[in-house]
């Protein structure tokens, strides 16, 4: 709260009285810090440069070995046992050109999207991007302003700062001139200005804050799932290979060109190397995506987050409504005279410096009355609830008035009480115009109020938020509105979008987290919500296994945003929830939302379809080089047969899938839910096809026995590996049913004409052993088939 003097205004309180405080630095000031290095140089948000992207994407543990084995093969072998080496060097490309082109869309919607302090320079007040502050400049603050460096209070006009993502102090801080003020905190009611002392890296949450809002791939389950897999992977490889690398150099003393081919047959296919690029791939896709649509992901993980949400916790104003508000009426009580009333409106409204949306609407409609003057002033607060202002009109007292919710500011048995609920049960929101006898800074001003007169605001629902709601509802996801205005009227215009479900009164709401946890649970809509309320909400709810979002756009939002598994702010909010929030609308669009919840699912849905692939073949890799070293026996594959087999069962269709729609809310347990259907099926193919191979050894005798065997294993391992992309690929639609039917053509041409016959090395020799290969392939794709749903009703997701 601010005290003035007569004939003085909020906005023009001077408390500091130094002549360069009060107009800033100079354009030369300025200059001169700038070429001694005292500016604001903390990296701006944004994704990892073009280096850091091309050495994600070649300098892997994989891709060293895959490198270390293809120079190899094109020293020792054809080069067509080197084609994978090829396969992977266009992989990675691919990851690299699409990871770029993530990083280009990022960094352009962070800009839009950036934080720019109001700096008073020579006099004149303008915004700058955060990085053209320098040491000294003056910053101006308003409600919903974030803390961008560490500086002194020079000016304050009812300033509270919530200092909670620094300290995890709940209250808010109010400052006067000389205080403290730190980076990371942010205005929640009045407004002032503050001198930048600590710039760049030196400020207090500088560090924090570069980190916190860093664009990254990882620490989300499904990357941190892939890394598990990856490792255990790599164990079983180690072993494996050695054992080969014994096997076929030693103990058959063959070739040693041919033995060092059917080596790296054996060992190539137990890297998933493609499912971390496609991993990325679809990530930096969905990045691209819903960059068009005006969304910015400030944390990557945050689209696989959203998918995972259960609870979305949405705040009325800003969300399901618009920001604006119109005045439909006023209505005086206890014979109040309207036109006195009007004055009153009209001087509040002038008095604030930085209105709200409801304040805007009555400065619209009510203009200020020149000769009332402002002697003391109460800024807005959530908290609170309501403002205030005393006024001095001419050489008389006007009094003192207090202008926020009528079930605050009056006693429950107040019969104004009662025309309120009925302009609330019509949606309409009330704000009771009160005059009071104690000082504004008395904590019990509301005490002895007299109601004057009823502002009646009606809010602009936003057309898209029912379809929005409507989509929560189809998938599966409750929608919980939590406002912090009145219960019966957030309740009324909940229900105008369809939202149906019992209203309560957070007031009356439990104190302890699982009584709040069942409240939530039964309830759907509450109102008169405070901001640390809100943030135990969210808690509460995470506490009984869900997982939620939560928007918002006011600085009432900010704990509650900063606590849920997901923030999402819209563009138009106060900087300090863009700040803290993991997405940012930033055409304010509600309906953006289920696009992201869409991109979400897909990334996650697809993915684990695929890596499901992958992991069939490195199972079935390393069992095949396991019975292989047991029995004895030449490896059955050279590496160019398997590049064949994966690009057509795996790499070609993979990307498919991993960029198809998938609208399945996303399930936990990554790695089990993958190795549950990997195991058994890379158990069966390895089974069948090395018993392919075995038969066929039996059967062909003489030169080129051993092609016809290799061929014949092919074939069988190729049927099932179909039929595991025949069940990944379900649901069937007729690119899929087409996906599927190519793959099968294109290795029917490789066995039709004579120079891909050549070229791959794959011939089938009579007409017994190709029946018979195809015959076992047909039993392990039924014994994949039956075993596959016995997993889904014994070990369900």
């Amino acid at each position: 709260m601010t005290h003035l003097d007569a004939g003085a205004r909020p906005d023009s309180a001077r408390p500091v009285t130094v002549t360069s405080r009060e107009t800033g630095l100079t354009s030369a000031q300025v200059a001169e810090r700038v070429e001694r290095g005292q500016i604001n140089d903390v990296p701006v948000r944004s994704s990892r440069s073009t280096v850091d992207i091309v050495r994600a994407n070649v300098f892997t543990r994989f891709n060293a070995i895959i490198g270390v084995l293809w120079l190899i093969m094109l020293v020792v072998a054809p080069i067509q046992d080197s084609l994978f080496g090829f396969v992977i060097l266009a992989n990675t490309g691919i990851g690299i050109v699409q990871e770029w082109r993530a990083k280009k869309t990022l960094d352009s919607l962070a800009l839009i999207g950036e934080v720019r302090p109001t700096v008073r320079r020579d006099g004149t007040a303008a915004q700058v991007s955060t990085s053209e502050i320098v040491l000294d400049d003056l910053i101006e603050i308003g409600p919903g302003d974030k803390v961008v460096v560490d500086g002194v209070c020079v000016e304050a006009d009812g300033l509270e700062i919530d200092e909670s993502l620094l300290t995890g102090e709940a209250d808010p801080v109010v400052k006067q001139p000389g205080d403290q003020v730190m980076s990371g905190s942010f205005v929640v009611a009045g407004g002032g200005a503050f001198q930048a002392t600590k710039v760049g890296r030196e400020a207090y949450a500088a560090q924090l804050a570069e980190e916190a809002s860093r664009f990254t791939l990882v620490q989300s389950e499904l990357r941190s799932g892939i890394s598990t897999i990856l490792k255990y992977v790599t164990w079983m490889m180690v072993p494996t290979a050695i054992g080969l690398v014994i096997s076929q150099l030693i103990v058959k003393e063959k070739g040693f060109d041919d033995s060092v081919a059917r080596t790296v047959g054996g060992i190539v296919p137990m890297v998933p190397e493609g499912l971390v690029l496609l991993t990325s791939v679809a990530f930096a896709i969905g990045v691209i995506r819903l960059g068009r649509k005006q969304c910015l992901v400030q944390e990557l993980p945050a689209i696989e987050g959203l998918a995972r949400v259960d609870t979305v916790c949405l705040d009325k104003t800003g969300t399901l409504t618009e920001g604006g508000m119109d005045v439909t009426e006023l209505r005086p009580l206890q014979g109040a005279d309207e036109t006195y009333v009007r004055k009153v409106l009209g001087a509040l409204g002038a008095s604030d410096p930085r209105p709200n949306a409801s304040l805007k609407a009555i400065i619209d409609t009510y203009p200020a009355v020149e000769d009332w003057r402002c002697t003391e002033a109460l800024p807005f607060s959530s908290a609170r609830k309501y403002s205030g202002a005393a006024f001095s009109e001419g050489d008389g007292q006007a009094g003192r008035w207090l202008l926020g919710a009528p079930d605050v500011l009056l006693a429950e048995d107040d019969p104004a009480l009662a025309e309120t609920g009925r302009l609330n049960e019509q949606g309409l929101r009330v704000l009771l115009l009160a005059r009071v006898a104690r000082d504004l800074d008395d904590p019990e001003v509301t005490k002895g109020a007299k109601p004057t007169a009823l502002v009646v605001l009606e809010q602009r629902l936003r057309p898209d938020a029912a379809d929005t709601l409507r989509y929560f509802a189809d998938q599966n996801v409750r929608a919980k509105v939590i406002s912090g205005d009145n219960a019966v009227s957030v309740g009324a215009v909940a229900a105008k979008l369809g939202l149906s479900g019992t209203t309560v009164d957070a007031r009356r709401l439990p104190a302890e987290r699982d009584g709040m946890a069942e409240a939530l649970d039964g309830g759907t809509v509450f109102g008169r919500v405070t901001p640390q309320q809100k943030r135990n909400m969210v808690g509460a709810l995470q506490s009984h296994g869900h997982t939620v979002a939560m928007t918002g756009d006011g600085v009432n939002d900010v704990l509650a945003l900063k606590d849920a598994d997901i923030g999402v702010a819209m563009g138009s909010g106060s900087e300090a929830t863009r700040a803290v929030a993991q997405i940012v609308l930033l055409n304010n669009s509600f309906a953006t939302l289920p696009s992201v919840v869409a991109e979400g699912r897909r990334v996650i849905g697809n993915i684990t379809r695929v890596a499901t692939l992958f992991l069939v073949k490195t199972v079935y890799s390393v069992l095949l080089a396991v019975l292989v070293v047991c029995s004895q026996v030449e490896y059955p594959f050279l590496p160019r047969h398997l590049t064949l087999l994966s690009t057509l069962t795996i790499g070609i269709p993979a990307f498919f899938l991993a960029l198809a729609p998938n609208k399945e809310r996303a399930k936990p347990n990554f790695v089990r839910r993958v190795m549950r259907y990997a195991i058994p099926g890379g158990a069966v193919a390895a089974g069948a096809t090395f018993a392919t191979y075995l038969i066929a050894r039996e059967h062909y005798t003489g030169a080129g026995a051993l092609d016809a065997e290799t061929s014949a294993a092919t074939l069988t391992l190729f049927v099932i590996s179909m039929w595991v992309l025949a069940i990944i690929a379900r649901p069937y639609t007729w690119w899929r049913i087409a996906l599927v039917a190519s793959m099968a053509g294109a290795f029917l041409v490789v066995l039709v004409v004579p120079w891909l016959q050549h070229f791959f090395a794959l011939k089938l020799v009579g007409m017994t052993m190709p029946w018979i290969a195809v015959g076992i392939a047909a039993v392990a794709a039924a014994a994949l088939e039956l075993l596959w749903r016995w997993v889904d009703r014994r070990f369900p997701a």
